[in-house]
């Protein structure tokens, strides 16, 4: 039985879903792109009655990861990156905050690599090293709620842009055929931006597989 109760923030200038999974049996809970808004996203965590337990980036530009080291000093809880992706979330001008906004760095607390599993707020999470939209941008696949957190990989009819500082159009492809074709079509699939899909509508639909 599906335990994760999952609700979405669509926060600053580049409307980013920050994503809140709450294990229903524990009250424990994940943050996934904790976008550019402390504020709202610790407001919306007491309105949904959830312990926060780790911060989890799929990659590292600033509208995914701004308001991350304000919230792991206010639960006292660990950043996960990529550590592909450790010079982007160290370097402004690749993590594009100081194109749009304020130049920006952080690290992260624990890095992951392809393959890395996780065990947190009671999930089980199995990270997919996905480069292309940044060279250590990942997706979380949470196989027992049937739910993949695709970040700017996949978008619901649309892909992410691969013409930023560490991207790579090959890569993309790469990363975009292995899940579509990988993964059950029934997963649903929540993305950094726009609105849910599912791994089998955009296999049906897409050029790249």
């Amino acid at each position: 039985m599906k335990k994760a109760v999952i609700e979405q923030l669509v926060l600053g200038a580049l409307s980013t879903n920050a994503w809140l999974v709450k294990n229903k049996e524990t009250g424990e809970m994940l943050i996934i792109d904790p976008a550019d808004n402390g504020e709202k996203i610790k407001r919306k965590i007491q309105r949904m009655e959830g312990t926060p337990k780790a911060i989890l980036l799929t990659h590292g530009h600033y509208d995914h990861m701004l308001a991350a080291a304000e919230l792991r000093d206010a639960y006292g809880i660990k950043v996960y990156a990529m550590t592909a992706e450790q010079e982007l979330l160290e370097t402004a001008e690749y993590n594009l905050s100081s194109w749009w906004s304020a130049p920006y760095t952080m690290t992260a607390d624990e890095w992951m690599v392809e393959g890395s599993r996780l065990n947190l707020a009671g999930f089980d999470i199995s990270v997919l090293h996905t480069p292309g939209h940044t060279a250590g941008s990942c997706c979380f696949y949470m196989k027992d709620e049937s739910v993949l957190f695709s970040g700017d990989t996949l978008f619901a009819g649309s892909i992410g842009r691969t013409d930023f500082p560490t991207s790579s159009g090959n890569q993309m492809r790469e990363s975009l055929r292995r899940i579509l074709t990988q993964l059950p079509e029934d997963t649903r699939v929540c993305p950094g931006h726009n609105e849910e899909t599912t791994i089998g509508f955009e296999k049906r639909y897409f050029s790249l597989v």
